[in-house]
């Protein structure tokens, strides 16, 4: 068996985030753990001692339970007791041989640093729980530790596909067999102000393994959710399939207080630079990012695509989306070579999409960006905020599919922005035009099929005319099915902060909708 100590050590601090906490690290996170492959290791069916007696379990008694203590003051947990002190200590407790609960489930220990708090765990069969009361034989060594959340084992115990660790973080592998953005129960001020932003906790689990088909899972994990000014009780039906994992998610929110900026299916990841960076990398791997652009499918059918950003200031992007069809943090670009990264492989991150399972109403999407040099440090979040005011005593119920998937579920529509290069205004090997900005996106796909230069495609740039000094659109080529647009912007004294293009044909769109941010 390999000795988990002989891997590098891992960085849970991270860079301070624009409130003051590093989002790897905030919560008593560690979701660093679950990203680890697993080590070879036995794993055992739990024995009859670790369970409590059967108790009665519903959505509905679950639901009444977030509801009364709504009606009770918060209050905050205190740290565990039996946590490991060190991120050595918290390895050996994580992998090795070890007994399982159902379903493949193995427990990750608390651990003073970045996962302090224990959670309660229960086993689901029938409408009967039964609480976790002893772990002796539940971790990778012989201690009776506190829980401080779960993952999920593939059936030949190779490695984890789904984990949840620290506040309401949880994350999925997609079919690539890789872990890389993470979701969350709730967002709460998430990028109001530093310091107000609010991570409340899933504090109790009751996991139902409901068996395999063809060799992949099928489990509903519902989950308490406890924070100073929002109760919830949360329902995931998770299943594999053959093109990833499919999460249906139900809801139901109960506030204690106002709320300025609900985020609903909230997510998070990392973008640190890609080929249209300008910043000092001081690296040489060419891209480093979970994710790289915000995907929205709007209720008119309309695409929507905006590239991810290291801001250089922390930045708020609110897109109109009433009624939304659904919407992703998605890693496009999936090829090695652009990454050149063979032990963290941003080329199989998986995307995340967000799709309403009835009529949301009116609201927004929001994307929040601060800047960071750390790959260490989830910097981007993104999520649905609705018109209505979240206010103190309201009941709020949400129901959504999430699909963690190196699929591009906009593949199908009209052709997608691939990439999307920076530099200086002018032509190549000429002088740079002084204050202008050089912008070329390449799209691809079925609608550019069998078009040329006389086909009487163009660019739309929603950009004072004054402002494009150059534009040209034609095939790539060599390229089947790709176009090429290149903009010259003079962005100095440019008064937008990002403009839209797209491609079309007579009054048609040929092309999704491409939001970008200014880069003087």
């Amino acid at each position: 068996m390999t000795d988990p100590t002989d891997y590098p050590p891992i960085d849970f601090s991270g860079a301070p985030s624009a409130n003051g906490l590093s989002r790897r690290a905030l919560g008593g996170m560690a979701l660093a753990l679950a990203g680890l492959a697993a080590l070879p290791g036995r794993v055992m069916a739990q024995g009859p001692g670790n369970l409590g007696p059967a108790r009665s379990f519903s959505w509905d008694s679950l639901v009444a339970r977030a509801q009364g203590s709504a009606r009770r003051a918060f209050v905050p947990r205190t740290v565990s007791r039996h946590a490991a002190p060190t991120f050595d200590d918290a390895a050996r407790l994580t992998y090795g041989d070890a007994q399982s609960l159902p379903g493949h489930v193995r427990l990750f220990p608390t651990r003073l640093e970045t996962a302090p708090f224990a959670v309660a765990v229960n086993v689901v069969a029938r409408g009967q729980a039964r609480a976790v009361v002893n772990t002796q034989g539940l971790f990778g060594a012989a201690q009776n530790v506190d829980p401080a959340g779960f993952r999920v084992m593939y059936a030949d115990g190779h490695a984890d596909w789904l984990a949840f660790l620290g506040a309401s973080y949880f994350r999925a592998a997609g079919e690539k067999d890789q872990f890389g953005l993470s979701a969350r129960g709730i967002a709460v001020d998430t990028g109001t102000m530093p310091g107000a932003e609010e991570f409340p906790e899933f504090t109790e689990f009751w996991i139902e393994d409901l068996g395999s088909e063809q060799g992949t899972q099928h489990m509903v994990i519902h989950a308490l959710l406890e924070g100073p000014s929002l109760t919830g009780a949360y329902a995931f039906d998770t299943r594999q399939t053959q093109t990833g994992v499919v999460q249906d998610v139900k809801v139901a929110l109960f506030l204690r207080k106002d709320v300025a900026r609900l985020g609903i299916a909230p997510m998070t990841s990392m973008f640190c630079f890609d080929e249209a960076t300008t910043m000092d990398r001081r690296d040489w791997r060419p891209e480093v990012h979970d994710s790289d652009g915000l995907a929205i499918w709007m209720a008119n059918g309309e695409r929507i695509w905006r590239p991810l950003e290291n801001p250089p200031e922390p930045r708020t992007n609110t897109f109109r989306a009433d009624s939304v069809k659904a919407f992703a943090l998605v890693q496009r670009d999936q090829v090695f070579d652009h990454y050149q990264d063979d032990l963290n492989f941003y080329d199989r991150r998986p995307s995340l999409w967000v799709e309403p399972q009835g009529d949301w109403g009116a609201g927004a999407v929001v994307l929040y960006a601060f800047p960071t040099i750390s790959e260490t440090v989830d910097n981007v979040a993104a999520f649905w905020l609705s018109d209505r005011p979240a206010k103190a005593g309201q009941r709020q119920d949400f129901a959504y599919r999430l699909t963690w998937t190196s699929r591009d579920l906009a593949a199908n529509a009209n052709a997608r922005c691939i990439k999307v290069f920076v530099g200086p205004g002018g032509v190549p090997g000429g002088d740079p035009i002084p204050g202008a900005t050089r912008y070329v996106l390449d799209f691809e796909g079925e609608a550019l099929a069998g078009l040329n230069r006389g086909s009487g495609v163009s660019v739309e740039v929603d950009l004072p005319a004054a402002a494009v000094l150059h534009r040209a659109v034609g095939p790539i080529a060599g390229r089947d099915k790709q176009w090429r647009v290149t903009l010259d912007i003079k962005t100095q004294g440019l008064a937008q902060r990002e403009f839209r293009l797209f491609l079309k044909r007579g009054s048609g769109a040929l092309s999704e909708t491409v939001i970008k941010a200014v880069q003087p």
